[in-house]
């Protein structure tokens, strides 16, 4: 079987947690660590990075910092993998869901602008502007643009949006190590930006995620609330409610030795992608996702659309070609089918009906490459 997209281990990963055991530094504290947190922050061209536990717990950090509570409302795509919503719900507020882009799949703007201008006030609130939603009352605190599968929509009109009606902007960047728009690294639009590192992405600790900032109040603050909110290095005294999020530094090993060989891994990536454009370009009904004018994106997972997705699907996964199906969207979700979601022609569903995910391992071979196309003219041609 031809894996979905597992990490490649070929550098110092063995050796770094190695040193690990040895030295008895396998927990919260250790160098580690901190070289790790520097490497992504100076990677993505921000001041600062905080290791933690996994995206998801960077996301519920992010908003806690921002302020953002149960009487606000925080956007998000419709499309996009259930952390984000999740990280949402942790801190009590409500989610409002905004359709997909029928042609890049990154929230739509159009609908997003509609939104403010239609269904939105400005308040002023203890001196500060703040939109509110009309139907709810509630004040619609922050947005949180999701990068899906490493692409990046037209960020400086999400940037004039979000000033305009008042918003904060945290980055759910957890796919987009590797991705720019216009030279400006995902993550670093917004107050803070969140990356994942999870078994399937580009690069792997397991499980872990940075969140990066060029607040240097805000980093102070993420550290401080992931690591217990403890004020003493020697008395347990603690001021504020905190969270058990810090990566460990046998993970974050694994992280600085990724890193290190991370430019071969993102060349990987952008071949592989470069590959499947060319050689399934016009293959049965084939569309794949397209990528914005100015954006150069890491090719995390490789994604296309088709009306044969179900059994292609089934093909390709009793070939030895493992493959899957794209997130549900998640107004189709029980826990979120009752929460606002903007929309005209529920893009969200024809994209996940249509959608599959095939191979994309960091160190995926040509002949595996090659394998997988030809499986796939296989099944049109039959």
């Amino acid at each position: 079987m031809i894996p979905l997209s597992i990490p490649k281990i070929e550098g110092n990963e063995s050796k770094y947690v190695q040193d690990c055991l040895t030295t008895g530094w396998i927990s919260s504290a250790g160098s580690y660590v901190n070289q790790f947190e520097e490497m992504i922050a100076k990677y993505a061209g921000a001041k600062y990075g905080v290791a933690c536990m996994n995206g998801t717990a960077g996301l519920h950090i992010a908003q806690i910092l921002l302020g953002i509570t149960a009487d606000d409302h925080v956007i998000a795509p419709n499309i996009t993998f259930i952390a984000t919503l999740n990280a949402i719900k942790y801190t009590g507020a409500h989610p409002i869901l905004i359709d997909v882009d029928a042609h890049n799949w990154q929230m739509d703007l159009n609908l997003l602008e509609n939104y403010f201008e239609e269904q939105t006030e400005l308040k002023s609130v203890n001196d500060e502007i703040f939109s509110f939603d009309k139907g709810t009352g509630k004040r619609v605190r922050a947005i949180m643009p999701v990068h899906v599968l490493g692409n990046i929509g037209n960020m400086n009109r999400l940037l004039e949006i979000s000033q305009k009606y008042h918003l904060e902007i945290i980055e759910d960047s957890t796919e987009a190590l590797g991705s720019t728009f216009e030279n400006k690294h995902a993550g670093t639009f917004g107050k803070i930006g969140v990356f994942s590192f999870n078994g399937n992405k580009i690069i792997s600790t397991g499980g872990g995620g940075v969140i990066v900032t060029n607040d240097e109040d805000i980093a102070k603050k993420a550290r401080h609330l992931t690591t217990q909110a403890k004020v003493s290095a020697m008395d347990y005294i603690h001021d504020a409610i905190g969270f058990n999020y810090r990566l460990v530094n046998v993970l974050a090993a694994i992280g600085v030795a990724q890193m290190e060989t991370f430019p071969e891994t993102l060349k990987a990536k952008k071949f592989m992608d470069a590959f499947y454009r060319t050689h399934l370009e016009g293959v049965g009904d084939i569309k794949f996702q397209e990528i914005p004018e100015g954006t150069d994106p890491n090719c995390w997972l490789f994604t296309f659309s088709t009306s044969r997705m179900r059994e292609l699907l089934d093909y390709l996964n009793a070939n030895g070609v493992q493959s899957r199906p794209f997130w549900m969207p998640m107004n189709q979700l029980d826990m979120f089918k009752d929460e606002i979601y903007i929309t005209k022609n529920d893009v969200s569903a024809s994209v996940y009906d249509n959608s599959i995910s095939i191979p994309s391992s960091a160190g995926i071979t040509k002949e595996q490459l090659e394998t997988v196309v030809e499986t796939i003219k296989t099944f049109y041609e039959g």
